[in-house]
């Protein structure tokens, strides 16, 4: 599975030039390190992924699997930005910033893409809040698409108060800037785990609220909104879904027994919220029927997922 993000980074930089390594600055959800460290295999570069040294095992061992050179720092945000800093300087990679680029937007914006390519009248997109992906293999001519969407002015229906940078956030402000230019009337929802609602408490607020502390079992979700991602969840998502961390385990074990799909906590949060009775009993939402779920990520410590069924069963 790609992450189609990273995919679209490593193959729009500097595409003549095969011999550009890359260096990629891990936040919270390593998956998508994972996904860069393939897709610079594929163009035949290297890989450089900064990860905190609490990173989950499983996920450490996808980025060596596909050929990504660990570069272990502290789990700060300070240390995070110096050692990737360092290699940077040591090797002359292109740093991959886990959100803040043009062109990861561009690449996770085909999601709403082939969504609606496939669904034309979704009523709804459900998709879990942070900047986490490993989605679909990316087809060359929608990258293609939103990344001319995303340079024109007049092809983007976004509130015009947002300046260009101000959309260049996550997972969920590609998938809302490309859905809400194809299809204005389409609604946005935002899953997030109740230990890391701080999304949802920025909305009610109106302005960007940091929790001390998170605690979930979605570890892909312990992440935060900054000043590139706030305005697009502000305006552009229409409702921010708080689920508990049974509900999360519940919808990975419909994924596990019904759909036969391996998903990590992180991953199965859109199909809890659309199954939490938040969503079910509300009635500004009962018109949506057709509704596309993202379920992005399969990283999964299999002895953190049966020690979370015996304690919930």
């Amino acid at each position: 599975m790609f992450s189609a993000g990273r995919l679209f980074f490593v193959f729009s930089t500097k595409i003549f030039s095969i011999g550009r390594a890359y260096i990629y600055n891990c936040k919270t959800n390593f998956g998508k390190s994972a996904a860069l460290a393939l897709a610079a295999k594929i163009r035949g570069t290297p890989a450089y992924i900064v990860i905190p040294k609490t990173a989950p095992a499983c996920k450490v061992e996808n980025v060596r699997r596909y050929g990504g050179q660990v570069i272990w720092c502290e789990p700060t945000i300070e240390s995070r930005e110096s050692v990737a800093a360092r290699v940077q300087e040591e090797t002359g990679a292109v740093l991959i910033h886990p959100f803040n680029d043009g062109r990861i937007i561009s690449g996770q914006g085909t999601i709403s893409l082939e969504l609606l390519e496939q669904v034309a009248d979704l009523d709804a997109i459900v998709v879990p809040i942070s900047d986490l992906l490993v989605g679909k293999r990316v087809r060359a001519q929608h990258r293609e698409q939103i990344h001319k969407k995303l340079q024109t002015e007049e092809s983007v229906q976004i509130p015009m108060h947002l300046s260009r940078t101000d959309f260049w956030g996550g997972l969920i402000s590609g998938v809302a800037i490309a859905a809400k230019a194809l299809k204005p009337d389409i609604h946005i929802f935002a899953a997030e785990p109740k230990g890391a609602d701080d999304a949802a408490r920025s909305k009610v607020a109106g302005r960007i609220i940091t929790l001390p502390e998170t605690k979930t079992i979605a570890d892909g979700l312990r992440a935060w909104l900054g000043d590139l991602t706030w305005p697009i969840v502000r305006d552009l998502v229409d409702d921010v879904i708080v689920v508990e961390e049974r509900e999360i385990v519940e919808a990975m074990k419909m994924c596990y027994e019904i759909l036969k799909v391996v998903v990590e906590p992180s991953g199965a949060i859109g199909l809890a919220a659309v199954l939490s009775r938040q969503f079910q009993d509300s009635l500004r939402w009962l018109h949506c029927k057709k509704i596309g779920v993202v379920l992005s990520g399969a990283n999964i410590d299999l002895a953190v997922l049966w020690e979370s069924f015996q304690k919930l069963y």
